[in-house]
C-alpha cells in the first residue's frame, strides 16, 4: 500500500464517506458470509454498482475494493472445496492442504488489516493505492 495524490482536488466529506464505505461494504460482508466467499463479492459488487456514476474518487476505492474481492473470492473458494472434500469425502489433511491453509489464513489476514488501514486513510480524504490492485484500477477506472 502506498499513500499516492493522484487526484487534483481533496475529495469532499461525503466522497470521502463513500469511498471508505466501500471497505468497511467487504469487512461486513466477510462478517456475514464467512463459510461462503460469494457473500463479499456479491456485497462488494452491489455497493460498487450503486456508486459506480459517483466520483472518481468514489468510484476508484470502490472498483479497487471490488477487485481485492475477487482474488479472495479465488483462494477462498479453493479452500471452502478443499475442506469440504477432506472431511466429506477423503478425510486425509496432508502437507499440501495445512500449508495451503496457513497461505489463505495469512492473505485474508494482510488483507483485513490493509481494509481497516485503507478504509481509516481513505475517510480521511487520502487516496491509497494498493500493489497491483491500485495499477490494475487505474487501468479499469476512467475519470
Amino acid at each position: 500500500m502506498k499513500l499516492v495524490s493522484a487526484f487534483a482536488y481533496p475529495p469532499m466529506e461525503h466522497e470521502a464517506e463513500r469511498a471508505s464505505n466501500s471497505y468497511v461494504m467487504s469487512l461486513i460482508a466477510v462478517m456475514a458470509g464467512l463459510p461462503l466467499p460469494i457473500i463479499n463479492l456479491i456485497a462488494t459488487f452491489i455497493f460498487f454498482m450503486g456508486n459506480r456514476k459517483g466520483s472518481y474518487f468514489v468510484r476508484w476505492h470502490c472498483t479497487q475494493a471490488l477487485l481485492s474481492q475477487v482474488s479472495l473470492l479465488a483462494i477462498n473458494s479453493v479452500s471452502f472445496w478443499w475442506t469440504i472434500d477432506v472431511f466429506f469425502r477423503d478425510g486425509d489433511i496432508s502437507n499440501h492442504y495445512i500449508s495451503y491453509m496457513i497461505t489463505v489464513f495469512l492473505f485474508n489476514l494482510v488483507e483485513l488489516i490493509a481494509t481497516i488501514y485503507t478504509a481509516i486513510e481513505t475517510r480521511k480524504g487520502h487516496h491509497i493505492a494498493w500493489w497491483f490492485y491500485g495499477d490494475l484500477t487505474n487501468v479499469l477506472c476512467r475519470k
